[in-house]
């Protein structure tokens, strides 16, 4: 993984470490978590809008990079998280990481950064996958012992979030093998299971990568929604 400084490019104003910082504190409801993947192979980085959104980038205006990602974070947290994803991509080391945004705007920011590697059957890493969510002002006043049990908690909620991320998408690609259909088609056919099955999105998800990988029959009540929407020729594939 090569971890490169941004090309200097106008929508890419350096983050300035001695920049006065503005902690205006946002209601955790509006908080922003964006996600990003970079594939260690080809050293091509994905990011969501919201992560743009939250360096304060144009989304899409930039290729995003892992140094990209640094040239935005502040000059005393920078080395922790750069050698964090370092450990990530050649030893496949999870990590979760808190350190402080600066913006492109100048504004300072507190974010959480949960990475988890991705790997293929030798254990190789082959990508990076994750969140990262603005807790800014959502730190109060705690006793140490507090803080560590909140900090680990939210980790949790992150990584279970990733899960179900991560399941939907395998599920969909599932879906889209059995039908021959795209992307959103299969991820409307998720959805509309779930609600007809009074089963969360995931669930159903995980149900089918089950079945697929022949771990356990689905549910009949799966079974039934999907071979009325598969056809009869490929039905019996799930």
């Amino acid at each position: 993984m090569t971890l490169t400084s941004a090309s200097p490019r106008s929508t890419e104003t350096p983050a300035r470490a001695h920049a006065p910082a503005r902690t205006h504190s946002r209601p955790a409801a509006s908080r922003v978590a964006g996600r990003f993947r970079g594939d260690l192979a080809t050293d091509q980085w994905w990011w969501s809008p919201e992560l743009f959104a939250l360096h304060g980038i144009p989304s899409g205006s930039v290729q995003p990079t892992v140094g990209l990602l640094l040239s935005h974070v502040h000059t005393d947290d920078r080395r922790a998280l750069r050698e964090a994803f370092s450990a990530a991509g050649t030893a496949g080391t999870p990590f979760t990481q808190e350190y402080r945004v600066l913006r492109t705007d100048t504004e300072q920011r507190t974010a959480l950064l949960v990475c988890e590697p991705e790997t293929d059957a030798t254990g190789s890493v082959t990508a990076l996958a994750g969140l990262v969510v603005d807790v800014t002002g959502e730190r109060p006043a705690l006793a140490p012992d507090e803080q560590v049990h909140r900090l680990e908690t939210e980790v949790e909620q992150l990584r279970s979030a990733m899960a179900s991320r991560a399941a939907i998408e395998q599920a969909k690609g599932i879906l889209m093998l059995l039908m021959s259909c795209g992307d959103q088609v299969a991820f409307d056919l998720l959805a509309h299971i779930s609600s007809h099955t009074h089963r969360k999105v995931r669930d159903v998800a995980v149900s089918i990568i089950d079945s697929a990988s022949g771990q356990r029959p689905l549910p009949d009540d799966v079974r039934e929604i999907l071979h009325d929407a598969c056809p009869p020729a490929r039905s019996g594939a799930v």
